[in-house]
């Protein structure tokens, strides 16, 4: 195994983990756990194949299976165990404006479609390599897409709630 091969792709695979993640703790976590099961199942790699798409469907499968063993969405949570961003901190150095707002948003997402649109937008993978990733079909990646944008739009406008309770808009 050459380690050269996975440097050249840290700087990506941190960068969608930050974004997937929204936290810089977490995703430096997912990081790892993507290069130590990379290298623990490098002979899985096929030589002469895209490693980065690879890598990405390594830590897609890794974060799938850390959503899975989260607690429910209603679950009581403390202040305290959430993370310095989700407490409402602000750190000075940097501008909270629009991006504060995007990531916020981004995380309202459901994860799948919160990874389709992060491995197409932050990451220029085309449809085909987003299928390979997550191991789903062009057409479901497109959709996804879709849903994704039209959503992140409607909580970036602060339509962040359905039109009628109860009640979700299908297309």
């Amino acid at each position: 195994m050459d380690a050269r091969l996975l440097v050249e792709h840290i700087p990506s695979l941190r960068r969608y983990a930050r974004a997937l993640t929204g936290n810089a703790w977490a995703a430096d976590d997912l990081v790892q756990d993507t290069l130590e099961r990379a290298c623990s199942k490098w002979r899985l790699w096929v030589v002469g194949s895209d490693l980065r798409a690879w890598l990405f469907t390594v830590m897609h499968n890794i974060f799938a299976s850390q959503v899975r063993r989260t607690p429910p969405p209603h679950a009581v949570v403390s202040l305290d165990d959430l993370p310095h961003e989700l407490q409402g901190g602000v750190d000075p150095g940097r501008d909270q404006g629009t991006s504060l707002d995007l990531q916020r948003c981004l995380m309202q997402l459901p994860h799948e479609q919160r990874a389709v649109l992060l491995l197409v937008t932050l990451e220029d993978l085309s449809y085909a390599e987003v299928a390979k990733v997550l191991g789903i079909p062009a057409g479901t990646v497109m959709s996804r897409l879709s849903r994704a944008r039209v959503r992140l739009q409607e909580l970036m406008d602060g339509a962040s709630t359905p039109v009628r309770p109860g009640l979700r808009r299908l297309k």
